[in-house]
């Protein structure tokens, strides 16, 4: 008998032959270019998605960019409106102001002019009763008959 060495010799070029013949290299090379190929279109995918993703992010970017100004451009009208509305306030007040002190100074004046009207007439009545009282004391039945007759000699040329 043969030394085993050689029949694991003629095995191994038997299971060898048997691979060719069922073309499992070619079978095997198919299957790793196959995966090849699917990895290959899995990183082309992969760029793609990557390439999308950057795009996207840019684009968030810009947005974030134009919110933000936008933003300031509404901070700066409403500052600006503030301002405004607050001259426009203050000038609406200062009328009002103008207004009410006018109608206070008129109603003063015409309180001033009621309390010198009366202010006469009381000096008027207190006059009047002064005269009274110091005609009636100092006047005689004989003088008073004169004193009209006399007023009405003098009527005609003081109604003329």
């Amino acid at each position: 008998m043969a030394d085993p060495t050689l029949w694991v010799a003629v095995s191994f070029l038997g299971f060898l032959g048997l691979l060719l013949y069922f073309k499992v290299p070619a079978a095997a090379a198919k299957a790793l270019d196959d995966r090849a190929e699917a990895i290959s279109k899995e990183l082309d995918e992969a760029r793609r998605l990557r390439d999308e993703a950057q795009a996207l992010y840019a684009e968030y970017e810009r947005r974030q960019r134009d919110a933000e100004k936008e933003a300031e451009s509404i901070v700066t009208q409403a500052e600006a409106e503030a301002e405004r509305l607050a001259a426009e306030t203050k000038v609406k007040l200062d009328l009002m102001l103008e207004r009410r002190t006018a109608h206070a100074e008129d109603k003063i004046a015409r309180a001033e002019a009621q309390a010198l009207d009366e202010v006469r007439l009381a000096a008027s009545a207190t006059a009047v009763k002064v005269a009274e009282k110091l005609i009636g004391d100092s006047l005689t039945k004989k003088k008073a008959e004169s004193l009209i007759s006399a007023s009405i000699k003098e009527l005609p040329s003081k109604l003329n």
